[in-house]
């Protein structure tokens, strides 16, 4: 079978990979240069299944407006008129209730868990290499007040069996050394020992050379115009060059990108652009930077040791498909990083760049088929499409192939939002997407 493939990030790249095993004729189309090169390209690095967990949940409402209060706040909302942000952020207050916080964090650990499992089974497998550590994530609290919350984590963590120690600032300082040059900065601790970091642009990258080496097709500078329908199918995809593709299968995977190519067919796919920020910072002195991946619990930062440079990721804005970077972000994550590692890296040489994160209201990805028999979805992974690439990858491929996954996947698909998310009635659609 002929699967087509919408979206060259990390997601459309392993879900080439898994449909390519699985045996399948994929073609890839991206409208970039290369693989990765936009939400996939300077991510904070982290594949964190321990740290998995919905943004929507109980108390969120009041921390928010407090979060928007801080001069170096983790949360920005820009003035809009857009109908679907305040659809969206309906939807995701919700899902602040704690029966809905279980069921969300449930389903995202299942697949952030055999994600982690499902990347292991590849490196093995290719031996792909993209600046790889297996040390664990400390989530640093700076106040009593935090450490005190920690319950609230770790009993969701008891739950489905994350392993996690909790830890005074000497135990902090053996997790990470360098933290001893700043040790009255911080309380205490929550290490998640099974997290790992990565460069996720290295390793789409690398992972597309091996989907060539399967016999994958990648179409780059490829700019999707629509999708064509007749009756329940997709007939063909229009590119933006005015060439028709034509395949058996389409896999929509263009991240913040994929409602406005969907919607033209009558499907309302709940994702919305949360806008994040990265600073690369050339490491000079690796004795005083992270070995691995250190939480900002005060800032909502990640601080990640990738190779020789140290990786700062944060910030959620909602201010649509804006790609402006903001001064005000960058020093964010420059004090953040500044405070926990001043001596690791030359904040003077630091990279600052933005990618826009597909979010859905209840933190899970929507993986899985449509209501057109060829249609289907892996999208809205929001700040954990590194974390959980490689798992809905292979969910996706084996959905495609008729089979059944390996974990129960059934509530990761479009149809848990109900028949608001479909539109029926339509009989022949062309969707059009700029």
């Amino acid at each position: 079978m002929h699967v087509l493939v919408l979206g060259g990030g990390v997601v459309g790249v392993t879900s080439a990979y898994y449909l390519a095993k699985s045996g399948h004729r994929v073609t890839v189309l991206e409208r970039q240069p290369g693989a990765g090169l936009e939400t996939s390209f300077a991510n904070a690095g982290q594949v964190s299944p321990g740290y998995s967990a919905p943004w929507a949940a109980p108390g969120i409402p009041i921390k928010a407006m407090k979060w928007l209060m801080m001069r170096h706040r983790p949360l920005v909302v820009w003035p809009s008129f857009e109908p679907r942000l305040y659809g969206w952020l309906a939807r995701m207050l919700a899902n602040c209730t704690e029966e809905a916080y279980q069921r969300n964090k449930g389903r995202m650990v299942r697949l952030a868990e055999y994600s982690r499992d499902t990347l292991r089974d590849l490196r093995i497998e290719t031996g792909i290499a993209y600046d790889h550590r297996a040390q664990g994530t400390l989530q640093i609290f700076r106040t009593p007040k935090q450490l005190d919350r920690v319950g609230d984590d770790t009993r969701v963590l008891d739950l489905y069996g994350v392993p996690y120690s909790v830890l005074d600032p000497a135990g902090c300082i053996a997790a990470e050394p360098a933290l001893a040059r700043v040790a009255g900065t911080f309380v205490g601790g929550l290490r998640l020992p099974g997290d790992e970091t990565g460069d996720a642009h290295l390793f789409t990258r690398r992972l597309a050379t091996l989907c060539e080496g399967l016999g994958v097709v990648f179409r780059y500078g490829t700019a999707i115009a629509g999708l064509r329908q007749e009756g329940d199918r997709i007939v063909d995809v229009a590119a933006a060059q005015g060439e028709h593709i034509v395949a058996d299968a389409y896999v929509a995977a263009m991240g913040s990108f994929t409602p406005a190519l969907l919607r033209p067919l009558g499907i309302d796919l709940p994702v919305y652009p949360v806008k994040g920020y990265s600073l690369t910072l050339p490491m000079t002195d690796p004795e005083a930077a992270p070995v691995s991946t250190v939480m900002d619990e005060t800032y909502k930062v990640a601080i990640t040791r990738l190779g020789d440079r140290i990786r700062v990721g944060g910030t959620a804005e909602l201010a649509g498909f804006s790609q402006i970077l903001r001064a005000p972000r960058r020093e964010t994550l420059a004090r953040s990083v500044g405070d926990l590692f001043p001596e690791g890296g030359d904040l003077t040489q630091a990279k600052f760049w933005t990618g826009l994160r597909p979010m859905t209201p209840d933190g899970t990805p929507i993986v899985g088929a449509t209501h057109l028999s060829n249609l289907f979805t892996n999208t809205g992974h929001g700040t954990l499409g590194w974390t959980m690439a490689c798992g809905s990858g292979r969910v996706l491929a084996d959905l495609v192939s008729g089979r059944t996954p390996d974990i129960a996947s059934e509530d990761f698909a479009l149809s848990r939002y109900g028949s608001g998310a479909v539109a029926r009635g339509r009989h022949r659609v062309e969707s059009r997407v700029s």
